[in-house]
């Protein structure tokens, strides 16, 4: 019977397997370090902030790997002998598979800081980095301040996790304005004042120097580059970035780059050796992604798309249209297709931008300058459908139509204000249309 092991128990090693099971009878392993069970990363949050409970995240019952014959085993990964076809463990065990595949995720990014690894320092990420923050920032006795070095969405969730839990947080992101590589002016700006309005001390433009040490090895204080300033501190949360996780590949014949190298099929270089989820980095970008994507449903789509490959029926990768979502404390984010920050974009591409007076709600619409063609659309705090716009995207449709109908895309509960109007008002007078 083949072996199929799978490094990684996220959500692209254990769609993996679920897939394979329904189409095949192979043996399945799956191995992982963190935690005995699969459970879903994006709740941890929520079990900080006292929503739900650590075993409400896991979606399958402990029974279910028994009933579906997938072997789970708790052991560290220290290097794979893809001669051999060995996984070799940290003890000193080995494992031999008849194919493999690489789905160990993401880490913190770090840079070398003085003090990184005090007690205290964490990321946001793993199962264990949610065990430290109830260790180190409990309550705002014991953790009377916290600094997050990092302004992406990995930061702003563990902002709004420590602040409801009333502990004062400073926020240092090296950008002039939150998040705006990714996001447009406007929009990057209206999270500012929203992080600001939150309580958050949100310091613009500035670089982490040194983390530092009390007596004990526990964190004391941060240093400020740019000034000198020291901010006393318990904890330091660095979520400046995540790299993929594949430090113990390094010795093995698989080639690397940022990722693990794979071609549309998910292949790596080695025969029966394949890599998926955020640790994977395509040879070549698909469309305008990134050869590296660290988001939840592109890591599910290789997992399901991989399946039928090992199960004899071979098949590319095809993720379709970009999009995501996510959440600044209050306000919903959504994208679809591509919106580009002004540090970004290309020539052609020109913004719609419309924003509400209660200064929590926007959208933003780029479209091709010259045939008018939609591109993609950013919003905040108005939920919109997935659907609607994958659709348009797919049809090529122009802004003008989008705009019309942009009331068939609301996904808003009923009674909900809607705002089709007032943006199709906006859109009229800034394009001076009559």
């Amino acid at each position: 019977m083949e072996h199929v092991v799978i490094i990684g128990n996220g959500i692209s090693g254990v769609t993996l397997a679920r897939h394979i099971r329904k189409q095949s009878e192979k043996k399945i392993t799956i191995i992982s370090s963190e935690s005995d069970y699969f459970f879903s990363r994006t709740a941890l949050m929520y079990v900080f902030m006292g929503h739900m409970k650590f075993e409400h995240t896991q979606p399958y019952e402990n029974w279910f790997w028994k009933k579906n014959r997938i072997d789970l085993k708790k052991a560290f990964v220290e290097n794979v002998d893809t001669d051999n076809k060995l996984v070799i463990f940290s003890s000193g065990e080995v494992l031999k598979y008849d194919k493999l595949v690489i789905a160990t995720g993401s880490k913190p990014s770090k840079f070398d800081w003085p003090g990184q690894d005090l007690k205290g320092v964490m990321g946001m990420y793993h199962k264990q980095d949610l065990e430290n923050l109830e260790k180190y920032a409990p309550n705002n006795q014991i953790c009377k301040r916290a600094v997050i070095v990092g302004g992406g969405l990995i930061g702003i969730e563990l902002a709004e996790m420590l602040h409801s839990r009333n502990i004062p947080v400073t926020f240092l992101v090296r950008e002039d304005s939150f998040w705006n590589g990714v996001l447009p002016q406007g929009e990057s700006a209206m999270i500012n004042r929203h992080i600001k309005n939150n309580h958050i001390d949100l310091r613009l433009s500035t670089n982490l120097k040194s983390i530092n040490a009390d007596e004990n090895g526990f964190v004391k204080s941060v240093t400020i580059e740019n000034t000198g300033e020291e901010i006393a501190c318990n904890v330091v949360g660095l979520t400046a970035g995540v790299s993929p996780n594949i430090d113990f590949l390094k010795s093995s014949k698989i080639e690397l780059g940022r990722g693990v190298k794979v071609n549309r099929f998910l292949e790596t270089n080695i025969k029966d050796v394949y890599a998926i989820g955020d640790c994977a980095e395509q040879h070549e970008a698909i469309g305008n992604r990134r050869p590296i994507e660290a988001v939840w449903y592109t890591g599910r789509m290789m997992g399901e798309t991989l399946a039928q490959t090992i199960c004899g029926n071979p098949m590319q990768y095809n993720p379709g249209h970009w999009f995501n979502s996510a959440k600044f404390f209050a306000i919903e984010y959504q994208t679809y297709g591509w919106v580009f920050s002004e540090k970004m974009k290309s020539d052609f591409e020109e913004h719609f931008h419309w924003k509400h007076k209660d200064d929590t709600k926007c959208i933003t619409v780029a479209y091709h300058r010259e045939t008018k063609k939609f591109l993609g659309i950013n919003t905040f705090g108005i939920r919109m459908r997935h659907e609607t716009f994958d659709k348009w995207l797919t049809e090529q449709r122009e802004i003008d139509y989008v705009i019309q109908h942009l009331s068939e895309a609301n996904f808003d509960p009923e009674f909900y204000k809607h705002y089709e109007r007032e943006i199709l008002e906006a859109y009229n007078h800034q394009l001076q249309i009559v």
